[in-house]
């Protein structure tokens, strides 16, 4: 790895260093959220930008980059002239093939554009700006499922910064507004009833619709969210009520697909952007690279009529938006070379899983739902609707643990402490959502168990047999973290 290590290092450390030197790239070029402390080995999330022997279900939250994919970043900078990735010239370049091959493996049409970003949190701010651009409006922005999203998407669908730094400005005024993204009124709407159960989807559109309405009489364009794939695999509303909602308000609204989790088919993907929507997805979820990455797909008709806002500047790079758009000299056209790694790690990851055989895969899948229903009746709990529900992905890969009928009815703060226990012990879950209540109407404690892509390719390398024996240990593990802990409730 030397001639790539330099490549990457101006400053020539000594190439023994290199997977180190590659680690602290991949944790670099973002938010304070991406950074792993000095003597740490984590993020703010428990992710490592490394390989670990970890078992690891929690791609619903953020990844351990896996072996396969680290080992292919350290062959990929060999072949990087020295000096490369600090090149924009070169970062636009890489930038321009992964396109193609996100193009590929989702079969997408040539004319769909990509944009890419330093985190999922950072699309809202493209959509955002975007839709501001193209309409010449103040928007109103139609936020689905806050509890059931990023954190800091609330924020960033006001035009705000939702982190005191961006991947381009080491310091920035956290919560203000960005230049050119202000005057955006945002509208929340929920996804779940106060006991958490979800809404019709019927329902959703029909707040969605008034909402609309109430956009277009203060003069306003309305940017509305669909959610594909919640934390907890949520998908509102539904087909049939974003056709209601188009057919309603054409032109004056703009449809924008929280996708982040990538929990979704090529079929549904091509279903949104025929109908005009912008579909957000990330690296870092279901894809299975390291945190954080953002890719925006765009169809050709969206874009925008004049230069994006130039606050967005502060945020992303020239490279990262379509070469195609017309976009004003704020935009700087140099390189995030971490960025540009998490997304390689991210498109390999979707590559290898596209050639694992789909019988396969579907074997896999269904193993891990037995598993973990088994898991839940061991255990005495319920998973939290719509876990295991049906074929999609966005269904099968990922459940949701109720744990409020355990000794104590442990509420949210005991479930993340128990998922911090679960890491201890080399065992990391999805971070606890604010998706069920105990009987005194507290949040109830959850615990989240996903599938990626990484781990199902792994997993098919193994014989006959071997996943459901994996998935049985590793429930096995989980489970007696869990009951010890309970037992010291107990006593």
């Amino acid at each position: 790895m030397v001639r790539g290590y330099f490549a990457l290092n101006p400053l020539g450390v000594s190439p023994i260093a290199a997977p180190v030197f590659l680690s602290r790239l991949l944790a670099s070029g973002g938010d304070r959220r991406i950074a792993v402390p000095t003597g740490g080995n984590v993020n703010v999330y428990g992710a490592s930008p490394f390989p670990r022997a970890i078992l690891g279900y929690a791609a619903s939250t953020a990844n351990d980059i896996s072996e396969p994919a680290f080992a292919h970043l350290a062959g990929l900078v060999e072949t990087w002239p020295e000096g490369a990735a600090l090149s924009g010239e070169h970062y636009a370049a890489q930038l321009e093939r992964l396109r193609a091959r996100i193009r590929a493996a989702y079969a997408l049409e040539e004319d769909i554009e990509i944009a890419f970003a330093p985190s999922g949190t950072d699309l809202e701010l493209f959509a955002l700006g975007l839709t501001k651009a193209r309409n010449r409006k103040p928007v109103y922005n139609i936020l689905l499922g806050r509890d059931e999203i990023g954190s800091g998407c609330a924020a960033a669908a006001a035009g705000r910064y939702f982190s005191d730094s961006t991947a381009i400005s080491p310091k920035v005024a956290k919560d203000t507004c960005i230049p050119g993204l202000g005057h955006t009124e945002v509208v929340e709407v929920a996804v779940r009833d106060f006991l958490g159960t979800p809404r019709p989807s019927a329902e959703v559109a029909g707040e969605i619709d008034r909402a609309c309405v109430e956009a277009r009489a203060a003069g306003r364009h309305a940017l509305v969210h669909v959610v594909h794939g919640s934390k907890t695999g949520l998908v509102l509303p539904d087909i049939a009520g974003v056709d209601f909602l188009r057919g309603r308000h054409g032109q004056s609204m703009t449809l924008v697909v929280d996708a982040c989790q990538a929990r979704i088919s090529d079929e549904a993907i091509a279903a949104y952007l025929a109908r005009g929507a912008i579909v957000l997805l990330t690296g870092s979820k279901f894809i299975g690279g390291p945190p954080f990455s953002g890719i925006a797909l765009v169809p050709a008709r969206l874009a925008p009529a004049a230069t994006l806002p130039e606050g967005l500047s502060s945020v992303l790079r020239r490279a990262e938006l379509p070469g195609r758009w017309t976009l004003s000299s704020a935009f700087e056209a140099g390189a995030n070379p971490g960025l540009l790694l998490r997304l390689e790690a991210a498109v390999f990851e979707l590559e290898r899983f596209g050639r694992v055989d789909p019988a396969r895969r579907d074997a896999i899948v269904a193993a891990f739902g037995v598993c973990v229903r088994a898991l839940a009746r061991r255990l005495g709990v319920t998973l939290v609707t719509p876990s295991l529900e049906g074929a999609e992905l966005h269904l099968a890969t990922l459940a949701t643990l109720d744990l409020s009928s355990l000794v104590g009815a442990p509420d949210f703060a005991t479930a993340q402490l128990w998922g911090k226990v679960l890491a201890a012990r080399g065992m990391r879950l999805g971070q606890p959502v604010r998706c069920a209540r105990r009987a005194d109407g507290a949040w109830a404690g959850t615990l989240r168990l996903s599938l990626s892509m990484p781990l199902i390719a792994s997993l098919a390398e193994l014989d006959p047999g071997g996943p459901e024996r994996r998935f049985a240990s590793d429930m096995d593990r989980i489970a007696d973290v869990l009951e010890a802990a309970q037992r010291r409730i107990a006593r």
